[in-house]
């Protein structure tokens, strides 16, 4: 199966309680089917002091998302589209299936 989203990807959220925010990938997760991604998917985590570098209280963070609920950014169009899959010169690339434009 190839990578669809990949780190540094510009995604949206399709569905979920930030569904239509948008944001960059910071991580993916395939062995979990899931993604960190920069805006989406904030959670709350109270946490100790730890010196000297961390202060202590509540910290705000993303958690990850499933990749079923995030869709890639057409370049073009900055709609959700789909990714295909073609083969050009002998590689993979990535094409967003709305506007046929290449992903890099």
């Amino acid at each position: 199966m190839p990578a669809r989203i990949k780190k540094g990807d510009q995604v949206i959220a399709i569905s979920g309680k930030d569904k239509g925010k948008s944001g960059t990938v910071l991580e993916v997760r395939p062995s979990e089917s899931r993604a960190i991604v920069e805006g989406l998917n904030i959670i709350k985590r109270h946490t100790k002091p730890r010196p000297p570098a961390e202060p202590g209280g509540v910290i705000e963070k993303p958690a990850p998302i499933h990749l079923s609920n995030l869709a890639l950014v057409d370049p073009e169009t900055k709609k959700p589209t789909r990714v295909r899959i073609e083969t050009v010169d002998g590689k993979r690339v990535r094409v967003a299936a709305r506007s046929g434009k290449r992903i890099d």
